[in-house]
């Protein structure tokens, strides 16, 4: 009977020992179950996750290109609502008639003035600024600059008749960005014409420079007549990046605007002084480089600026030579002559030093010269 027990008792523990790792077993099967139900559950949901946000991200490229066809069909009218009544019509008297151009209001540090050309105002005996609204006042010059065509008008008139314009830098301005121009072309008032930055750094003269160039020139490619002189040229928010200035005579598409960075820098002291006096000068005249002039001169340089006349007692006498070529100015490339004016324009005062790179025959040179202040332009005549 003890024996009996005893086989009994090791059967027993034997059965229970294969009935708890059948358990493990099982319960290993099951749970590897469930978590394989779990995983799958998740995939799909990861999925599903994924494919909202893809559907989220179409929505929002749909939403974008919606609000980019809104702007372009909309801004341009908004545009005008919002800036036409800063933009004026000034119309001169003078010995020999009337002249006519536009204007825009400016606020500068609370004084309203108006920003207009100095070639619409240079030989005015009275002067009279319009506004959108038709009330017309008298106005009186303020300060000008040739060298930069630029006159500053202070207006006659109650403080709430202005609506000034923001001006902004012109620094970041690329080839190809819209612009708006707003004038008065022939006399009809508050015309607005598109276009783009065709060209950035030009050069253009004018009569009353005495030969000297105005530097630092934008080209657009928005329509400008005569009339539209002094005007804004505004970007597609609505501000000020430049003054449109001159076209080209009998041409389509060749306007040009002083940068709003000319004013920016000029309007303190042409308010305050009247004129402004921080014009470079070089003391030389010259002709841009290219390939023939280089083979005529003998030299493998086929850029930059070759000087043909040194002022005498000028800043470059006895230090620049005729045929020097001038191909960088403080490390910057200078191409031609355009190049030259506006680096001077944009980055000099007078008094300070500049450092040339010229070619003067088979040699390379760095030449210091220290700058001075333009002469002063001619008289009006």
């Amino acid at each position: 009977m003890g024996e009996f027990n005893e086989r009994y008792i090791k059967f027993s523990s034997a059965f229970l020992i294969l009935i708890f790792v059948a358990g493990l077993i099982v319960g290993g099967i099951v749970s590897c179950y469930i978590t394989f139900q779990q995983i799958n559950g998740l995939q799909n949901e990861v999925s599903n996750l994924k494919n909202q946000v893809s559907k989220l991200r179409g929505s929002q490229n749909i939403t974008c290109q919606n609000i980019t066809i809104y702007q372009n069909s909309t801004a341009l009218a908004e545009i005008y609502e919002g800036v036409k009544d800063s933009v004026v019509l000034i119309l001169g008297r003078t010995g020999g008639g009337t002249v006519q151009g536009s204007g825009f209001v400016y606020n500068f540090s609370g004084i309203m003035v108006v920003i207009t050309n100095y070639h619409v105002v240079h030989r005015t005996t009275s002067i009279s600024v319009t506004l959108s609204n038709g009330n017309g006042y008298v106005a009186t010059v303020n300060g000008t600059d040739p060298y930069a065509d630029l006159a500053i008008l202070s207006v006659d008139a109650p403080e709430y008749e202005f609506k000034p314009l923001e001006v902004v830098s012109s620094s970041t301005l690329r080839v190809g960005d819209p612009v708006i121009a707003i004038g008065n072309p022939y006399g009809l008032v508050g015309s607005m014409t598109t276009g783009v930055i065709s060209a950035l750094g030009r050069t253009i003269t004018g009569e009353y420079t005495g030969g000297f160039g105005i530097a630092n020139i934008i080209q657009t490619s928005a329509p400008i007549n005569p009339g539209n002189s002094g005007g804004p040229l505004l970007n597609y928010c609505g501000k000020v990046i430049g003054i449109t200035t001159a076209i080209v005579a009998d041409s389509q598409g060749l306007g040009f605007a002083i940068p709003s960075n000319t004013l920016i820098k000029e309007i303190a002291s042409l308010i305050e002084n009247s004129t402004y006096k921080g014009h470079s000068y070089l003391g030389l005249k010259g002709t841009d480089m290219n390939y023939e002039i280089a083979q005529e001169m003998g030299v493998n340089v086929t850029y930059g600026w070759r000087i043909v006349e040194v002022v005498p007692r000028g800043p470059s006498d006895e230090i620049l030579e005729v045929n020097d070529i001038i191909i960088a100015m403080n490390e910057t490339r200078i191409k031609n002559g355009d190049d030259l004016a506006s680096y001077l324009e944009e980055n000099t005062l007078p008094g300070e030093t500049v450092i040339l790179t010229i070619v003067r025959g088979s040699q390379t040179l760095k030449i210091p010269v220290v700058l001075e202040k333009r002469p002063p332009p001619p008289p009006p005549v």
